[in-house]
């Protein structure tokens, strides 16, 4: 039997040139256990890739801000509009979050804010700071977030609610939010492209990067 599993999206189940690979799509259809998508993404779009891909809608979203499994949804931060306010604090200070008037990248979020990797940095850091919040880099964005809000808890809460152990899931990530996914797990995959935080806590570095590293990996649990 194959184990369930725990899969982070970019960077992971995505092309080198982005997007997701479309072998990712037949890879969710056919694994025959559960398989959550964990994900910094606001909650719409790992439910979307799960109502798409004709799966049942298991997600991680919002670096754990966001759980849903077997039709329950948890949000797991008790003040979701911290992260808010220090966001208009940081444009109000001169920073930008990079997305545009409309912002659909955090139009949906509800937990935490993402930024723009192009932003000032040590301004965003300094916020945080001020608002008792962390800045999580995932290599595809800055996060602003509650600290002690993880993916791995997430794991946890999905894990109970489908009457596993975190422990009996295969990881697979790149990114240093994916961490306390590998700490959770019962075996940790990072692919080649992965950041040095998620190499170094991974059980294993695959050869291969993106969703070829991801295949890697689940052929040798298979």
């Amino acid at each position: 039997m194959v184990p369930p599993l725990v899969l982070d999206i970019d960077g992971t189940l995505t092309a080198p040139t982005g997007g997701i690979d479309p072998r990712a799509i037949e890879t969710l259809r056919e694994w025959d256990a559960p398989v959550v998508v964990a994900t910094g993404k606001a909650f719409p779009y790992p439910v979307a890739l799960c109502h798409f891909a004709n799966v049942p809608e298991r997600v991680i979203a919002e670096n754990g801000g966001v759980v849903y499994a077997d039709d329950a949804v948890t949000v797991t931060v008790d003040d979701a509009e911290r992260p808010r306010v220090a966001a208009r604090a940081f444009v109000d200070r001169g920073g930008d979050l990079g997305w545009g008037a409309e912002d659909t990248v955090n139009r949906w979020r509800e937990t935490e804010v993402a930024v723009h990797r192009d932003a000032d940095e040590a301004l965003l850091g300094a916020v945080a700071a001020e608002f008792g919040l962390e800045v999580v880099d995932t290599g595809y964005a800055y996060h602003l977030k509650t600290p002690g809000v993880e993916k791995g808890d997430g794991l946890r809460s999905v894990a109970a609610t489908l009457g596993l152990d975190s422990a009996d899931f295969v990881a697979v990530g790149d990114s240093e939010n994916d961490v306390s996914t590998f700490a959770a797990a019962g075996r940790s995959f990072a692919v080649a492209n992965a950041d040095d935080r998620a190499l170094a806590a991974a059980d294993t570095v695959t050869e291969e990067s993106y969703m070829d590293g991801t295949l890697e990996a689940l052929a040798t649990v298979a």
